[in-house]
């Protein structure tokens, strides 16, 4: 199994910016991104890296929350708030050059504040996805979480990383442009120990890829499990259901859950299965489908274990045919949660002012594996003081014909 992806103590602002384009460049010329860059859209603006600030409200502590909008030449846009380092909009050229967001969200920040309960494009800490019956037990210490999806704790309570302003400076050179977040955690938020100061750094390159580079480090020991929670509809947002996007997912396994969606500890063949995304298939050619697991999570909610080991790898690549759109994303994590938006009830109103219902978007979540902390054949996540958390996850966009 893979451990914890950590290293000696360092600078984070000195990873974060020593490690610039050229991991990500030479990465993907072996990842299986393959596709070209969309020409620019007609009337779009095509010209050099650009990065622009804007008011975008005022959270509920006070802060003054901010939106960052990253623009590379090809016209590929990101979006991005202060509040929850969230993933406001993602706007992709299709195969004829037109481009439009593909990443599903709000167009204000009350709605992030009061209704994100699916956490739309936000940054999940401290700990992504599920820690069963909120508590765990470190170095013969149990900790006791806050539970916010009964009887576990989900996405790191209801406070979590999603619901803070983080820090924000915007950075750029010749191939990119970039923001980086920043935001301390105290000892005991969340019931979390140590004092955690996370760093995450999204970079937009020239091939349309949007990098997210985390860091942290911590005053004790502590568990860190972080991810970015974007859904996506490659045809566009609000567009409707993503069954006929097809999908293929870098794994041989994944890991079964219970009736509360925490894994049982088993690692489970895909093989012969409805989970089994080796080779592309449609989203929803087999959701229907009898399988208990597909009924307990009333579709698709599995984290999958991926091929490849350590170092960047391909972990899944989303295709819609009619718009031509492809996403790649290439990850360092061990794992990836497939979630098919099985709990989208038609409630929400996104940024086009279209409700969003079940199967409007689906969330692809890089990530080590849910319960890490209470299950010890998993990779762990323990991150002890002169260690770094150091994970990298790529979106990478282009067209097919």
């Amino acid at each position: 199994m893979q451990t914890a992806l950590s290293s000696p103590k360092k600078s984070l602002r000195a990873v974060l910016v020593g490690s610039a384009v050229l991991v990500l460049a030479a990465s993907l010329g072996t990842g299986g991104a393959a596709g070209s860059v969309s020409r620019a859209a007609p009337g779009c603006n095509r010209g050099s890296l650009n990065i622009e600030r804007h008011r975008y409200g005022t959270a509920p502590s006070g802060a003054t929350v901010h939106l960052y909008k990253l623009t590379n030449s090809h016209c590929m846009r990101v979006k991005i708030i202060t509040y929850g380092g969230i993933i406001q909009s993602l706007s992709v050229p299709n195969r004829n050059g037109r481009t439009r967001n593909v990443a599903l969200g709000f167009s204000n920040l009350d709605d992030y504040v009061e209704q994100n309960d699916p956490y739309f494009g936000a940054i999940i800490g401290r700990y992504a996805n599920r820690i069963a019956n909120g508590e765990f037990t470190l170095d013969g210490v149990t900790y006791e979480l806050p539970v916010n999806n009964d009887p576990n704790t989900l996405h790191g309570g209801p406070k979590g990383f999603h619901t803070k302003v983080w820090d924000a400076q915007p950075a750029q050179d010749a191939n990119s442009v970039g923001l980086e977040l920043s935001y301390t955690s105290r000892d005991g938020e969340q019931g979390f120990p140590g004092r955690l100061e996370t760093e995450v750094r999204y970079t937009l390159t020239e091939n349309n890829a949007l990098r997210m580079h985390y860091l942290a480090t911590t005053s004790q020991p502590t568990v860190v499990n972080l991810t970015n929670h974007s859904y996506f509809n490659l045809g566009g947002e609000g567009t409707g259901t993503i069954y006929d996007h097809r999908l293929k997912i870098n794994a041989n396994h994944y890991t079964p859950v219970d009736s509360t969606l925490i894994p049982t500890g088993r690692i489970a063949r895909v093989a012969g299965t409805p989970f089994d995304f080796r080779t592309p298939k449609a989203v929803g050619a087999r959701i229907r489908n009898s399988h208990p697991q597909l009924l307990t999570g009333l579709g698709y909610d599995h984290n999958y274990v991926l091929n490849g080991g350590q170092g960047l790898k391909p972990a899944a690549r989303l295709t819609d045919t009619k718009s031509g759109r492809v996403l790649h994303i290439l990850t360092t994590e061990p794992g990836i949660q497939f979630y098919s938006g099985n709990f989208l009830d038609g409630t929400l109103i996104g940024t086009s002012g279209h409700t969003y219902r079940q199967s409007d978007g689906l969330a692809l979540e890089t990530q080590h594996y849910p319960d890490s902390p209470n299950q010890r054949n998993f990779p762990s996540t323990v991150l002890r003081p002169n260690e770094t958390y150091d994970t990298t996850t790529v979106f990478k966009f282009s067209t097919t014909g």
